[in-house]
């Protein structure tokens, strides 16, 4: 096929249609650059649960044997599965998978042994250039020997590690109910929470990469609304979401009220510190809330902004040694999980403190969450730069008002903050808000809008 890899590589994976933007060959490809770039002698690969998935991997793995490498498939499995493979096995790896994607795309994450991230900066760029060169010239020749493809289960060990790593077991009893969107939250939430003192009430958990029940990305309000209902029908602690390839947990609290991301952040991170014994680098990124640095501090430990990204995430946790890191994204990074990301680990730090004490989850998680956000909205501009250019004219040379360029276009006053910052794909501008008030969020929410989409 003649494939534009300009749109399928992306800044942190691979990711498009199939089969209209690629197939199995061109995977096959794909899987003799990994191996090329990475120095790989072995590698573990793992896949979803998306029609083209199984397909896409076998492919993948072909073309990594033929160039002399021997292959570990761990079959169905969680984006963070396969993290904990690559951590455990110390291998280079690669996850099949197109998250929250609808049913017709795939992709692939990759990242070399210990799961550290394989991204535009740190190779993805170098396997574009060898992939395009052999859809030009022809696929490279194999080497004398061609590697071994095995099979091996994970999921058992990965369970009992990230089990090891919160104690779970003098816990009240919770009763939680998880919508797994027919994703691989579905696969792993048995094996994981099995055994725990938690009456699991399991919403959309055949395994269905068609999606038939909505999609499976929890930051859209819009696919909660079913757990919100269940979790005040049958009186539950809380609610868990996850996404498509389970790699990002999303919570609701007893009232069925989402609970958000900067308020998670703030809670794992005041347990790993406590933990760490009051010590310790939290990185947080630019859009998560206030609260999620001043908790940091209160017990004891550095926060460290960041970019948004999980390569900007794990670069710097790995730079400074952090013990967490959190997103509004809801992506959650450990430094005891290989400095990767897993919604998995952060919903059972979230079960543990709602179990060790009596509240429900609105009252433990009220002091975490301090101030009112609008969430991040998206507008459809015509020039990026022009329109930051007019919001720094707009601010810029105040006494009371801070500006800074990290990432897009941060404003920062006394009581408020906003940050503008382009979408890397699409001509959009994110727009993200907070203030210690509702009123004075809104008001500079919509003045920031009125300027972005003037």
């Amino acid at each position: 096929m003649a494939a534009d890899l300009s749109q399928l590589v992306k800044a942190y994976d691979v990711r498009g249609v199939v089969p209209d933007q690629w197939d199995e060959p061109l995977a096959e490809l794909f899987g003799a650059a990994f191996v090329r770039v990475t120095d790989a002698s072995a590698i573990v690969i793992g896949h979803d649960m998306r029609p083209s998935s199984p397909g896409l991997s076998r492919a993948f793995a072909r073309g990594a044997a033929a160039q002399g490498v021997d292959v570990t498939e761990i079959g169905l499995c969680s984006t963070d599965q396969l993290y904990y493979a690559s951590g455990a096995l110390d291998l280079p790896g690669a996850m099949f998978t197109a998250s929250h994607n609808p049913a017709q795309y795939n992709g692939i994450k990759m990242c070399r042994a210990g799961a550290a991230p394989v991204g535009q900066d740190t190779g993805l760029a170098e396997i574009r250039e060898l992939t395009e060169n052999w859809l030009e010239s022809g696929a490279p020749a194999p080497a004398e020997r061609t590697g071994t493809i095995t099979r091996r289960d994970t999921l058992e060990d990965y369970a009992a590690h990230l089990r090891s790593l919160v104690d779970l077991t003098s816990i009240r009893p919770l009763k939680v109910v998880v919508d797994a969107g027919n994703g691989m939250g579905g696969h792993t939430v048995p094996t994981v929470f099995g055994g725990l003192p938690l009456d699991v009430v399991p919403m959309y958990f055949e395994l269905d990469g068609t999606f038939p029940n909505h999609e499976a990305n929890p930051l859209d309000p819009a696919n909660i609304v079913d757990l919100q209902k269940r979790v005040r029908e049958e009186g539950a602690d809380l609610g868990i979401a996850f996404d498509g390839d389970a790699d990002r947990c999303f919570v609701v609290d007893e009232r069925g009220e989402p609970v958000s991301p900067s308020a998670i952040t703030a809670l794992v991170a005041s347990r790993e510190l406590a933990k760490h014994g009051g010590k310790g680098t939290i990185i947080h990124n630019l859009i998560t809330s206030w609260s999620v640095p001043e908790v940091v501090r209160e017990n004891g430990g550095t926060p460290v902004r960041t970019r948004v990204g999980h390569s900007f995430i794990k670069a710097e946790m790995a730079k400074s040694g952090a013990i967490f890191g959190g997103e509004h994204s809801a992506h959650y990074y450990f430094k005891d999980f290989w400095n990767a990301d897993t919604g998995m680990l952060a919903a059972l730090h979230v079960l543990a403190a709602l179990g060790g004490q009596e509240g429900p989850l609105s009252g433990l998680v009220a002091q975490y969450d301090r101030y009112a956000g609008s969430g991040e909205i998206n507008s459809t501009v015509a020039d990026q730069a022009d329109r930051l250019a007019a919001i720094k004219a707009a601010y810029e040379g105040r006494d009371d008002i801070r500006l800074d360029d990290l990432d897009g276009l941060t404003v920062t006053a006394t009581d408020w903050w906003f940050n503008v910052r382009p979408s890397n794909t699409e001509p959009l501008l994110r727009l993200n808000a907070e203030a210690r008030d509702e009123e004075t969020m809104r008001k500079v929410r919509d003045e920031a809008l009125a300027i972005i989409r003037a």
